[in-house]
């Protein structure tokens, strides 16, 4: 409390600034080293003869899972934001709710992939401010292949990793631009080369152009589009928000946008239900 000359009293408040927009680059690297740190622990399991558990929903789970998500952790818990994971303990909603900014965080997008040697499986983190994701990080352990939003939002990189253990800021420097294509014949969507359900074939012919069908595992599918590989991707089959979160922000650094097909807006994160609504991935 001061006074002036004239003995008013002058009430000084001091509001602590939330540290979110001056540090993205700070969260960008954790999240880059904790993806990088996270696929060495899904790779010494890939190397073993392992074992495979099925959840609730009977969805398969593996160590890898709960390795890398421990790892994951270690990084993220540092930070001032709390963590939805697919393989932590969910926190109610009436709690939840009240987080502005939270991570959210796949540390194995792709288990079936994983369990079939494929390669196409990843470590996906996204950080989600208000319910929109607004940094984005997608590892592909097997390429080691690096996806990420750049700290401002404003576009998303790639980069092919030499030395796992290189400083993140090399990285982040020598990493390269990725940016979407621009509308051709034929039209490239993503989907299954051996199985489409009725309502993405529904979609596919109401293109009413030649189609090529493009076909990848896990967040992948969205790193097609972002990178101008495919045109468009239509999900009208569950997913949940861990399974998204990282891909729709690194879309959406480069313009594209992944549509909810109830409310024909972006997708929303940190919801009440963490199951995702049909969505449009295009630009």
């Amino acid at each position: 409390m001061h006074k002036c000359k004239h003995n008013y009293e002058i009430l000084l408040f001091i509001v602590p600034l939330r540290p979110y927009i001056p540090r993205m680059n700070e969260y960008l690297r954790t999240a880059i080293k904790a993806a990088i740190e996270g696929g060495k622990a899904i790779m010494e399991v890939y190397a073993t003869e392992f074992d495979v558990e099925l959840k609730g929903d009977d969805s398969p789970l593996t160590q890898a899972d709960k390795n890398c998500n421990d790892v994951i952790n270690t990084f993220l818990e540092k930070t001032p934001f709390p963590i939805i994971s697919e393989e932590n303990k969910q926190t109610d909603y009436a709690e939840r709710k009240d987080w502005d900014t939270c991570w959210i965080v796949d540390p194995l997008d792709g288990t079936k992939e994983f369990i079939k040697r494929n390669g196409e499986f990843t470590v996906n983190i996204a950080l989600v401010k208000n319910g929109e994701p607004k940094l984005g990080v997608i590892y592909v352990p097997v390429s080691k292949t690096l996806y990420f939003t750049d700290a401002s939002g404003e576009g998303s990189q790639k980069i092919e990793l030499d030395d796992l253990d290189g400083a993140v800021e090399e990285i982040i420097s020598d990493a390269t631009p990725i940016q979407p294509a621009a509308s051709s014949i034929p039209v490239k969507v993503v989907g299954s080369r051996s199985h489409l359900n009725d309502a993405t074939k529904g979609y596919i012919e109401g293109l009413g152009k030649e189609v090529e069908i493009v076909s990848k595992g896990s967040s992948l599918k969205f790193c097609l589009v972002a990178e101008g590989n495919a045109h468009v991707y239509p999900r009208f089959a569950p997913t949940m928000e861990w399974d998204t979160a990282a891909g729709d922000a690194i879309c959406r650094a480069v313009g594209i946008e992944v549509i909810d097909q109830q409310t024909q807006k972006p997708l929303r994160y940190n919801k009440e239900n963490l199951l995702n609504p049909y969505f449009l991935v295009t630009s």
